[in-house]
This record gives C-alpha cells, structure tokens and sequence, in this order.
C-alpha cells in the first residue's frame, strides 16, 4: 500500500462520520437511507472495517456527498446537487404495488419528507399513524389515487391536490390503473 492510499484509508472514517453528524443523522437514519446495516456504518466510522466500493457507493449517496468530497478540506461552495433517476435512494418492500423514490435530502428523515410514489394497477400504500400533528400533502401527477385518511375517502385524480392528518391509519390506492405522485410528509 503506498502513503496516499494509507492517508484516505485513515481519513475516510473521519469525514464519513463528520458528514453524518452535519446532516444530523443517526446511525439508524443513514442505514435506512443507504441500506446498509447499522452496525456497518458503525464500524466503518470507527475504523474497523474498510467499505467495499459498493458500500461506499450507497453511503455517499445517502450523505449527499462523492467520494472526491469526503477527502476535500473545507466546504463545496456554490453548486447544484443532481441526483439522477437511478440513483434517487428507494424504500423497497412498502406497500404492495408501490415503488418509493426518496426525493428529500437526508437530513430532512423525520421531518418534512418529499417521495415519489409510482402504483401499479391495484397498488397500495398502506401506514401505521405518525405522531400526534403529522400530515401529509399529496399531488396527483397521473392516473387516479384512492386517499382514505381515517375514516374519510377521497378519490384524486391527475393535477389533484389532498392535505391529511396522518395520526390515524392511512392508505394511498390506485384502484384502476398505474398512478404517480409526490408525497410530502410533515411530522409534528
């Protein structure tokens, strides 16, 4: 191994955890939105395991930063972050017939939320109530969503806009076709 590639080895549980504790996440956060464990993120900030590049590849995308960036002194500056199509993180395994694109920054999980859901026909989104002053606020892009908040119904359609109390159960459907949304959630 040569000196540089010792120093990056050294440097990159340092700057993975920093840019962690600047987003405000938690180690349970960053392994939702990476998909790689808890305990993995762990040892890797403490320095106790080395990242395959893949595991890499899903840590920088989650904190929002490129491998360059995690050994760069000092701040960006002025940019404009693209996440393309494909590399938008996703929540697999919610809902039947529901694929989850996660469109806000990590340091916003817990907060004020933005996805884009995409039903199959007869997908659903089915949740357990958030806490007590949470909503959610829905936009039909296109096709036609069954909103049930409660027990109150609604039936959206492209260009439909719903606003929601999510302290009870709740469910997105899409009863006669393939539909899209952006779901923006805010937790009280």
């Amino acid at each position: 191994m040569t000196d540089h590639t010792d120093e990056i080895l050294s440097l990159l549980p340092v700057r993975l955890k920093d840019a962690r504790q600047s987003l405000g996440l938690s180690l349970d956060a960053v392994a939702k939105l990476s998909g790689v464990s808890r305990s993995m993120v762990s040892q890797i900030e403490r320095g106790e395991s080395s990242p395959t590049i893949a595991t890499l590849w899903n840590l920088t995308r989650a904190l929002q930063v490129d491998f360059a960036g995690l050994l760069e002194e000092g701040p960006a500056g002025d940019v404009i972050e693209v996440i393309r199509k494909d590399e938008a993180p996703r929540i697999d395994n919610c809902g039947d017939g529901c694929a989850i694109r996660i469109l806000s920054p990590p340091e916003d999980v817990g907060k004020h939320e933005v996805y884009e859901l995409s039903f199959a026909r007869g997908g659903q989104l089915n949740s357990q109530p958030h806490r007590g002053g949470s909503r959610e606020q829905i936009c039909i892009l296109s096709g036609t969503l069954v909103v049930q908040a409660g027990e109150t119904t609604q039936v959206l359609n492209a260009g439909d806009t719903a606003r929601y109390p999510v302290d009870v159960p709740h469910c997105i459907s899409a009863k006669d076709g393939e539909a899209t949304a952006i779901l923006i959630v805010q937790d009280a």
